[in-house]
């Protein structure tokens, strides 16, 4: 369908950087650009919309979220108040094959290259994909399909502002922060990797704020 190929189009752009933050989108524009009517525009922005990435304005269309967005500091609490718990729960509850598919999670993702140059950027859909497996597994020992809905559901609210961080700090030691995650859970020590997760966690929403 045309607006399943528009939507695509817009999710992918907005998602690789070709909007900044707060930019317009505008229906006009898109179906010139795309070639199709403004009726099929409007159905691939209510999608975009439905995935929060982007914003219907009153009577002013539509928009890229902004940088000051409320919603990513909310959603940056509603995870540090969450993921933390849940990750206990699966350090206590995990069993070896959960430990296994931990250390697997991890090595995918330190052996993806995080962005297509040396000067940073956006990350690869690739390593993006990767860190999102990589987190999810570490919570899924919970072994409660509620929680780890949850976290999906946040997950899914974040993901441009993870992006937006990760091309704002290119210098930030995933690597690292990552590894010491992995450790720390492998190792039963909940309280550790619960603080590893909260750190973890904060330095991502800090690369929101106002430069």
């Amino acid at each position: 369908m045309l607006s399943e190929q528009v939507y695509a189009h817009l999710r992918h752009a907005i998602m690789h950087g070709d909007y900044a933050p707060g930019a317009a989108l505008k229906p006009q524009d898109l179906a010139k650009e795309q070639g199709v009517s403004l009726a099929v525009v409007r159905e691939a922005l209510v999608r975009v919309v439905g995935d929060g990435l982007a914003d219907r304005l009153p009577n002013r269309g539509f928009a890229v979220p902004g940088f000051s967005d409320r919603r990513w500091q909310e959603i940056a609490e509603a995870r540090r108040t969450v993921e933390p718990v849940v990750l206990r729960l699966s350090i206590e509850r995990g069993d070896l094959d959960w430990e296994s598919r931990v250390q697997a999670a991890h090595h995918r993702l330190a052996r993806t290259p995080p962005f297509e140059s040396e000067e940073g950027g956006y990350p690869t859909d690739a390593w993006a994909e990767a860190h999102r497996v990589f987190h999810r597994t570490l919570l899924d020992g919970c072994g409660n399909p509620v929680l780890l809905e949850t976290f999906d559901r946040m997950w899914s609210a974040s993901e441009l502002a993870r992006r937006w961080a990760s091309r704002r700090a290119p210098e930030r030691d995933h690597l690292g922060e990552h590894r010491q995650l992995a450790e720390l859970t492998l190792t039963r020590d909940a309280d550790a990797a619960s603080e590893a997760l909260t750190r973890h966690l904060t330095l991502t929403v800090a690369g929101l704020r106002p430069e």
